[in-house]
C-alpha cells in the first residue's frame, strides 16, 4: 500500500472515530440534538434528550413537523425571523414556546444551522441544538414585574452603591425629587438628603443595614427645589456570593401627608384641651370667686381701717401704718397670683416639653383647689415625695390631668355634716427605671361594673350637670406623654386613678429636642 493509500484509509479512520464521538455525544448530552427537512422542519433525528425536554420518544417524534410544535404566537415569529430571533455568523437563535406531548408548553432555546451540499450548494437539512430556557424565561420575566412594579410604585425607591452612589431611582422619586439619573450626572446620597439625615444614613443606617441586613428610620428626602419631603425609610443590603454587600436599595415611604395630618391632629388637640380647660375653670368659677374675695375683702378692710385710724389720730406716724400696708400689699399679691394662674391655665399654646418638679407642682394645684376642698368638705393628703426624680413633660397638661382627676376625686369623696372628711391622698413612686407613677386616691363610691369600660368615652358621664369629656382628655394626654392612664377600685373602698410619665432625661432631650 502506497503513501497516498495510506494516508486516505487513516483520514477516513479519523472520520469515523469522529463521527462515532460525536453520536456518543449527541445520545448523552442534556441538550436535545435534532436534525430538520428544509421545508416543513419534520424531525429526521433527535437525540435522547427529547424524552426528558418534551416528553416524546425518538421513534414518536421523528416525522413530526417542529412548526406543529411550535405555540401558535411564536411560529410565524419564526418564519418571519422576528427580533426574538437572532443571526451570527451561519447560526440561528431562537427562543419560542414548545409544546410537550402532555399538552403544556415549555420554553426552548435553539440554535439552528443550514447543511448544504458541498456540489451544488442546495439545502440538504437543518441542523439543531435546543436546551430548556425555562427557569432564565421564567426569572427574566420575573424580573420584569419586579421592574415594572418598582416604576409604578408609589414608594421612592433608589438603588445605591456601597461608596454611596446612586445607580438607580424608580419614577416616584425621579418625579419628588425632580431628578434626572444618567451616566453624564451622577448623583450621589447627600443630593437627596438634608444634611442631618444624610449624617443619620450614613453612621447609623449603612452600617446596620450592613450587619443586620436591614435598617428602619426617619429621615428627611429634599428635592432639587429643595422641598424637604419627611419619608419613613428603610434600607436592604444586597450581598453577592461571596456575602460582601453587592448593593443597597433604599425605599422611602412619603410621609408628608401623614405628617399634615398629625399635626392638624394636634392643633384640634390643643383646642381640645384648651377647651377642657376654660370648661374646668368655669366648673370651678364660685370657688375661684371665693378665692379672689377674700383678699380683696380683706385690702377693703385694711384700707378702711387705716382710714379710720387716720381721722381720729391725724398725727400718725408713716411706721405706724407701715404693717397694715404690708399686709395690704400681701394680700394684692395674693389675688395677683390666683388671677395669674388662672390666666396661665386657660391660655392656649403649644405643648412645651421640660424638666418638672411633682413635689411643687402638686403642692401648688392643691392650694389652688382649696375653696373645692373646703365646699366639699374633704382633706387632701399630699404624699409626693420631695426626692421625687423629675418627669419630662408639658406643666400646664400635667397639671390639667392632675386637676381633672383631682376635681373627680374630690366631688366623688364628698361629706356632708356631720360626717366626718373624707381624705384623698396623691402619691407617686418610680416604676422601673425610666418611668414615675402617679396614684390620686379617693373615698368615694368606686367605679360601677358597667362603668368599668366606659369612663374614659367621649361623652360619657356619671355627673348630672358632666359633659363627659374630662376623663377621654385626660386620657388622650397622658397617652401623648408616652403613659397609660388606668382606674380601679380599692379594696378598702373608692378609687384609684394611675397614670405614668417619663423620667426626665437630660441626655435624651438633648438627643431629640
Amino acid at each position: 500500500m502506497n503513501n497516498a493509500t495510506q494516508q486516505g484509509v487513516s483520514a477516513l479512520t479519523d472520520d469515523a472515530e469522529r463521527n462515532r464521538l460525536l453520536a456518543e455525544m449527541a445520545e448523552q448530552s442534556t441538550d436535545m440534538i435534532s436534525r430538520h427537512t428544509p421545508d416543513n422542519w419534520c424531525f429526521i433525528y433527535a437525540s435522547p434528550a427529547v424524552t426528558h425536554l418534551l416528553g416524546y420518544s425518538v421513534e414518536e417524534i421523528v416525522g413530526l413537523s417542529a412548526y406543529d410544535l411550535y405555540h401558535p404566537d411564536d411560529v410565524e415569529d419564526f418564519k418571519r425571523r422576528s427580533p426574538n430571533v437572532s443571526y451570527n455568523r451561519g447560526l440561528y437563535t431562537h427562543t419560542y414556546r414548545f409544546r410537550c406531548k402532555d399538552g403544556h408548553y415549555t420554553w426552548l432555546e435553539s440554535t439552528s444551522r443550514s447543511i448544504r451540499d458541498p456540489k451544488d450548494g442546495s439545502l440538504k437539512e437543518i441542523l439543531v441544538v435546543s436546551r430548556d430556557a425555562s427557569r432564565r424565561i421564567n426569572a427574566e420575566r420575573a424580573n420584569q414585574r419586579l421592574a415594572q412594579v418598582l416604576e409604578t410604585s408609589s414608594d421612592l425607591v433608589a438603588f445605591v452603591t456601597p461608596c454611596h452612589k446612586i445607580t438607580l431611582l424608580n419614577e416616584a422619586a425621579r418625579n419628588s425629587l425632580n431628578v434626572v439619573l444618567s451616566d453624564q450626572s451622577p448623583l450621589a446620597l447627600e443630593d437627596i438628603f438634608t444634611l442631618t439625615s444624610h449624617e443619620q444614613i450614613k453612621h447609623h443606617g449603612f452600617p446596620a443595614a450592613t450587619t443586620n441586613g436591614h435598617w428602619r428610620g426617619e429621615v428627611e428626602m429634599i428635592s432639587s427645589h429643595m422641598q424637604r419631603i419627611p419619608v419613613l425609610l428603610e434600607i436592604l443590603a444586597h450581598r453577592d456570593l461571596n456575602t460582601e454587600t453587592e448593593y443597597f436599595s433604599l425605599v422611602a415611604r412619603d410621609m408628608s401627608t401623614i405628617k399634615a395630618a398629625e399635626k392638624q391632629m394636634q392643633q384640634y388637640r390643643t383646642e381640645v384641651n384648651h377647651a377642657s380647660r376654660l370648661i374646668t375653670i368655669g366648673e370651678m368659677a364660685s370657688g375661684l370667686a371665693h378665692e379672689l374675695n377674700q383678699p380683696l375683702t380683706a385690702i377693703v378692710n385694711y384700707v378702711q381701717g387705716i382710714h379710720r385710724r387716720v381721722e381720729r389720730d391725724q398725727s400718725l406716724l408713716a411706721a405706724e401704718l407701715a404693717s397694715p400696708l404690708d399686709r395690704i400689699g400681701a394680700t394684692a399679691l395674693r389675688a395677683a397670683q390666683i388671677i395669674r394662674r388662672m390666666m396661665d391655665f386657660t391660655r392656649k399654646n403649644e405643648p412645651r416639653y421640660q424638666h418638672v418638679q411633682l413635689p411643687e407642682l402638686v403642692n401648688d394645684l392643691i392650694g389652688f383647689c382649696s375653696s373645692s376642698i373646703e365646699n366639699h368638705r374633704v382633706i387632701v393628703e399630699d404624699k409626693i415625695p420631695a426626692d421625687l426624680p423629675g418627669v419630662h413633660a408639658d406643666p400646664i397638661q400635667v397639671e390639667q390631668i392632675l386637676l381633672n382627676l383631682l376635681l373627680n376625686a374630690i366631688e366623688a369623696s364628698h361629706r356632708e355634716e356631720p360626717a366626718p372628711p373624707a381624705t384623698i391622698q396623691i402619691s407617686a413612686s418610680e416604676l422601673g427605671q425610666d418611668q414615675v407613677i402617679i396614684q390620686i386616691l379617693d373615698q368615694g363610691p368606686g367605679i360601677g361594673a358597667e362603668e368599668t369600660e366606659r369612663i374614659f368615652e367621649q361623652f360619657y358621664t356619671t355627673k348630672k350637670a358632666g359633659l363627659g369629656m374630662g376623663l377621654s382628655i385626660t386620657r388622650s394626654l397622658v397617652e401623648a406623654h408616652g403613659g397609660e392612664l388606668q382606674a380601679e377600685n380599692r379594696s378598702e373602698g373608692g378609687a384609684v386613678f394611675s397614670f405614668s410619665l417619663n423620667k426626665f432625661n437630660a441626655r435624651a432631650v438633648d438627643n431629640n429636642p
